[in-house]
């Protein structure tokens, strides 16, 4: 049992990566249309430092969107900044300081960001984890788990006042959770979050998988919410497909090795990985359209399981007890 329990997350995951690899293989990656101009809004991108991140602000930039870099890394946040300004000196962007692996780090980088009486327009939750060695947070949460999905749960429901403040009935405020084809391999059993939390049979390979699967429930049930609530605002996923950035860096070295040689010719670089992201934080297709999960600028079906409204709701329940938040979003 013990065997199974670590062997088949890997074989799931590892088979569901070969069948990305092949649609990238026959498939050109999507590049997204001439966008209108984004002056006088703002987004915030969690992980933006580098990879992806760092390619989907510097993409918002270029539409004269103001961008906050959201990121642990304050030197890498700050060489972005840099960056992007000496490209565009006219570019609209700032670091600051977030832990997601923090809940705390999360309350104060809002504290922080209502200070600045901002607006805020998109929140484009991207930072993440993947197959790092078990381990748990200061709050004593699994670290996929932590980072992946309730950190960016608690950023979402924190800044959700300004969003809907920022947002009209013509030009909705978007939340954009960056998911990931692991999700397809998680067993629907996230009712009970202790699952996720115990490590008696830990397997990396299968907590990232379950984040990424909290991570769509969560943006379907939220999405309802803000239907049912009558808010400016729509929450979606984007699936990047594989990318080659930093976050395969733990995998096991001969894998490691060759995921490098494999990248070169199949992985999607982080400029072309960032265009379905923009596509759906910018396209006036979008426009009032949420509880999307979009694939090269498509909306595709997800999981079965991520459809399940008893799974959705559970979670959320289970979540925000977690998170001490009201489930409600009008409370």
């Amino acid at each position: 049992m013990w065997i199974l329990s670590q062997i088949l997350p890997v074989l799931k995951l590892y088979l569901t990566g070969l069948k990305v690899l092949l649609h990238q293989l026959l498939h050109r990656a999507f590049t997204c249309p001439v966008l209108p101009l984004q002056s006088g809004r703002v987004a915030i991108v969690t992980g933006g430092a580098r990879g992806l991140g760092y390619e989907v602000a510097r993409k918002l930039t270029s539409l004269r969107m103001h961008v906050i870099i959201a990121s642990r890394d304050e030197e890498q946040g700050l060489a972005a900044v840099k960056r992007l300004r000496g490209e565009r000196s006219t570019a609209r962007v700032d670091f600051e300081f977030l832990d997601l692996a923090s809940l705390d780090s999360v309350r104060r980088f809002v504290r922080r960001f209502e200070d600045r009486k901002l607006p805020l327009h998109a929140l484009i939750n991207n930072a993440g984890i993947m197959l790092v060695p078990e381990g748990q947070t200061e709050d004593g949460f699994e670290l996929h788990f932590a980072v992946n999905y309730l950190g960016h749960v608690l950023l979402t429901r924190l800044l959700l006042s300004v969003m809907v403040r920022s947002g009209t009935e013509k030009t909705h405020s978007r939340i954009i959770s960056i998911c990931s084809a692991a999700h397809y391999t998680s067993r629907a059993h996230l009712q009970d979050l202790q699952d996720l939390l115990n490590r008696q049979c830990y397997s990396p390979h299968a907590a990232y998988s379950h984040s990424k699967l909290a991570q769509v429930l969560f943006t379907y049930h939220l999405q309802q919410e803000l239907q049912s609530a009558g808010f400016p605002v729509t929450a979606s996923a984007v699936d990047p497909g594989m990318v080659d950035t930093d976050l395969y860096r733990n995998l096991s070295t001969p894998t490691r090795l060759a995921q490098r040689l494999i990248a070169r010719l199949l992985f999607r670089s982080p400029s072309q990985a960032a265009h379905t992201a923009v596509f759906a934080a910018a396209s006036p297709e979008l426009e009032g359209v949420g509880g999307c999960y979009l694939y090269e600028g498509n909306r595709v079906q997800s999981s079965e399981a991520s459809y399940s409204v008893e799974l959705q709701t559970r979670l959320w329940r289970n979540t925000c007890s977690l998170l001490g938040l009201p489930e409600s979003l009008l409370a």
